[in-house]
């Protein structure tokens, strides 16, 4: 996967754990931090879940409209407004 630099504002504290993990471990602050995203954001579980997909794109992306339209409130009719 393709790689892209960003700047981020993080707390001291949390730069210093970096840091140190990434000694610890032997790998970069990037690694660090990468990993520590993928695992808060359970991207393992994700790719899992793709990958024995069987459901067509097509059709995911028809169930997830329908949902959509299930959960969104109904709108009032033009001429029920201000009664």
């Amino acid at each position: 996967m393709a790689k892209v630099r960003t700047t981020l504002t993080i707390d001291e504290d949390v730069l210093k754990w970096v840091k140190i993990r990434a000694a610890r471990t032997g790998v970069s602050d990037s690694a660090v931090i990468e990993e520590s995203l993928r695992r808060d954001l359970k991207l393992d579980v994700l790719d899992e879940l793709w990958a024995n997909a069987t459901m067509s794109e097509a059709k995911a992306s028809e169930l997830a409209v329908e949902a959509q339209h299930a959960t969104r409130p109904r709108r009032r009719a033009s001429g029920a407004r201000g009664r």
